[in-house]
């Protein structure tokens, strides 16, 4: 197993890169973000890796963040997930994005990834819902936050009272879940009504 690539950068592209190791060139497929914080060709790279095994091929997949390569795997473990879904999903969000998503049951955010159908996004969420605290974030209040909007249901029918007015499931779940809990349904509408004008 290729855990991980340290060499010159010798080729890119938007979509693959490839990285000359002791004279060996190994091509990596890459995300967005990646290819965004990747060094002019010619400069040492290093990228975390993931090797996929195939019968008909052998890929890598490179990440410039750990974080993101850890989101990658669990992405793929899902049924009918390929790496292919993986990269396009962490090429349109970071890890912490999809893990709010994923918390706040917000599969229709997650159809903006290209090739993700809605009903890939529900069935992405309905397998990872409760692995989503294994997902590495740099910071993790929003997804707590999140989470906790989850967690009653008064909070639940204020996210609901949210959506009604036209917010995405993940923007009124984040607001609410940054609200006290203790709070009646009223109360938590518009404390949350005033985070989201401070959000836009």
């Amino acid at each position: 197993m290729i855990s991980s690539l340290k060499g010159q950068l010798i080729y890119l592209e938007p979509t693959f890169c490839i990285v000359e190791c002791s004279g060996v060139g190994f091509r990596c497929y890459i995300s967005s973000k990646t290819l965004g914080a990747m060094p002019k060709v010619g400069e040492q790279v290093q990228l975390f890796t993931y090797m996929s095994v195939k019968e008909d091929a052998i890929d890598l997949y490179g990440f410039n963040d750990m974080n993101d390569l850890s989101c990658f795997k669990l992405i793929t473990s899902v049924s009918g997930v390929g790496p292919k879904i993986g990269i396009a999903l962490l090429s349109t969000f970071n890890a912490e994005q999809i893990s709010m998503y994923i918390a706040s049951n917000d599969p229709k955010s997650l159809t903006a990834a290209s090739g993700v159908g809605l009903k890939l996004s529900q069935r992405i969420i309905l397998e990872l819902k409760d692995k989503v605290a294994s997902i590495p974030v740099a910071n993790n209040s929003d997804v707590i936050a999140v989470t906790t909007a989850n967690s009653n249901s008064y909070s639940k029918e204020a996210v609901s009272a949210l959506v009604a007015l036209g917010y995405s499931q993940s923007e009124a779940s984040l607001a609410v879940g940054k609200c006290p809990q203790d709070l009646p349904v009223e109360q938590l509408i518009k404390e949350a009504l005033k985070l989201l004008v401070r959000m836009v």
